[in-house]
């Protein structure tokens, strides 16, 4: 069989055939050269020149999804180099770069070699974040030497890394991983535990936990952004899930289906935080994704949410009437659950009968009657709304509108002295109104009951500590962005860009919303009545001076609260 078609052959090989680096015939040799020589197949490429060095880091790069680094171009504190001494880091074949916050940035050639991050966090009892570097710049730091120096000198692989995994099967694999946990030296309770506290420290709003065929990758999403911020040895990945899935109630022997479960997590003497679990079979084993649910985060008020003066009247004026409908559309992970819990703890008053239908709940709050939907049992959106109906609601929170079913018990609730909000998925205000009349809902309907119309995206915010004014962007950039030209010859525009310090990350510290916020007029009633699209309402939105989600990024950017690059990401067609 091809070398190339061999499933035991690392995939850098097969890249390297693929893109005409290497020939089958070295690729072959290569992957029986490693074998032989008992060394994992990066440091065999790059020590016996076979595969060009920096074409080896840039496909490890991209194979395990981390960052590459140049060596040359970072200076590395006498601090960080006594974190550990240089005899443990030759073992290890790692080299810590720089620390922020309880991050470690380390630097790593070989992705053999990333299970023995494990020994570097409980060594400096940090959160190691790898990075892939390339293999001789590496040895210089641990050797002050070339690599082809450091192999003659008897530098050999860790213990914790065999060349032979190259050619053992995923089931003999998990076997050894069952036998090998209780000897991994990780106290399995205490690495969880910790986890999930630092997630909490850091803002995060989900965990990943990631098996593949030779690592175990964990990552948090930070404002946004998913970041690498550990990689514990793959021998424990089994255990780790173990010990989710029961903090989690779930069915730990069940390996099969995906679960969903939810964890209770106490932080200090009297704050909940929980966790939403849910896992997934993957080849390598079950993948984990834990989303941090914040009561808290519902507290935090329609005036810390990031909306401009007219935008949050206009929401509050909606929310202010007995009836109607207030929507709220944007992307996954936009923030529409929080602006909705924002309007609804403002309206959480003793003389009102809340009531929600979520999939699930992920803001508990006191007062309000919350209703995870369960299509298993028959318990949807439309049936829960139904029951609503039939006990007296003055207020109903439905948590998306996925269907015609939904749409139509809604817009009836609106119509006959309910205040209704809910959530869609559109990209804009106006293109939500045509999502309704697609899904089959009568435009007199829509007319007569939508009142208002959020849509939104989260930026990341600067960092106020570290953030600087940017230099040199040509105007022809600031005018093509939104800009005009009367504010940019003013001078009275700064536009700050990001930096990075030990307060935040990359140069970012938390998310600001970005609204459009549209109120239906009478003029849009009838458009609507008369079948107008999405663009004639956008024209019309702009009449009556409604900014849409680019003109609001521009105000945050012309506060100096986010970016150019964040106005880019979030608001780009």
């Amino acid at each position: 069989m091809s070398v190339v078609k061999n499933k035991h052959v690392p995939q850098i090989l097969k890249q390297l055939v693929a893109d005409g680096k290497l020939s089958p015939k070295k690729a072959e040799a290569a992957y029986h050269g490693a074998i032989e020589r008992k060394k994992p197949i990066t440091t065999h490429l790059v020590q016996k020149q076979i595969a060009d060095e920096m074409d080896v880091a840039l496909y490890n790069s991209i194979e395990y999804g981390l960052s590459l680094a140049d060596l040359d171009a970072i200076d590395i504190t006498s601090e960080i180099q006594d974190l550990m001494s240089i005899d443990i880091l030759k073992k290890l074949q790692l080299y810590p770069l720089f620390k922020i916050g309880k991050a470690l940035t380390v630097a790593v050639a070989d992705p053999a070699y990333l299970n023995n991050l494990g020994d570097v966090k409980f060594a400096t009892e940090l959160v190691p974040e790898p990075v892939i570097v390339e293999y001789s710049k590496l040895q210089n730091l641990l050797y002050g030497t070339s690599g082809e120096d450091a192999v003659a000198s008897g530098m050999s692989i860790s213990s914790n890394t065999q060349a032979m995994d190259l050619v053992i099967e995923t089931d003999e694999l998990e076997k050894d991983e069952e036998e090998a946990e209780d000897d991994s030296g990780v106290d399995v309770t205490e690495f969880v535990n910790e986890l999930l506290s630092h997630a909490i420290q850091k803002g995060v709003s989900d965990i990943h936990i990631e098996p593949y065929e030779k690592i175990l990758r964990v990552r948090y999403r930070i404002d946004g952004i998913l970041q690498v911020v550990s990689m514990p040895p793959k021998i424990i990945a089994r255990k780790m899930t173990s010990r989710i899935k029961v903090l989690a109630r779930l069915n730990s022997s069940e390996r099969r289906i995906p679960q969903d479960g939810r964890i209770h997590f106490k932080v200090g003497d009297d704050r909940f935080i929980d966790f939403r679990v849910n896992t997934l079979p993957t080849l390598y084993g079950e993948k984990i994704v834990m989303r941090i649910l914040d009561s808290d985060t519902a507290a935090l008020g329609v005036d810390n949410l990031g909306f401009e003066e007219k935008q949050k009247q206009d929401l509050l004026n909606a929310i202010s009437k007995p009836d109607g409908m207030i929507l709220v559309t944007g992307p996954t992970g936009s923030g529409k659950t929080v602006t909705l819990y924002a309007c609804l703890n403002i309206l959480n008053t003793s003389e009102k009968n809340i009531s929600t239908a979520e999939d699930p709940a992920e803001i508990q709050v006191p007062g309000i009657n919350q209703v995870n939907v369960d299509n298993k049992v028959g318990l949807t959106f439309a049936s829960a709304l139904r029951a609503f109906l039939r006990q007296d609601p003055d207020i109903i929170m439905v948590g998306e509108i996925r269907d015609l079913e939904t749409a139509e018990i809604s817009v009836k609730a609106a119509q006959t002295g309910h205040l209704v909000l809910s959530t869609l998925h559109t990209n804009s205000a106006p293109e939500t109104l045509t999502r309704l009349v697609n899904m089959g809902v009568p435009p007199f309907n829509i007319a007569s009951s939508v009142h208002l119309i959020v849509a939104q995206r989260l930026a990341r915010r600067l960092c106020k500590n570290c953030k600087t004014p940017a230099r040199d962007i040509p105007k022809n950039a600031l005018i093509q962005l939104g800009f005009n030209e009367e504010e940019i010859e003013s001078s009275s525009l700064t536009v700050y860009e990001p930096v990075g310090c030990s307060e935040c990350s990359n140069g970012y510290k938390g998310r600001v919303g970005i609204y459009q916020v549209m109120p239906i007029s009478t003029k849009m009633e009838s458009m609507i009545m008369n079948g107008a699209n999405s663009l004639e309402l956008a024209e019309q939105a702009q009449k009556e001076n409604i900014n849409d989600l680019r003109q609001s990024a521009l105000n945050k950017v012309r506060e100096g609260v986010t970016s150019l690059a964040e106005l880019e990401r979030v608001t780009k067609d």
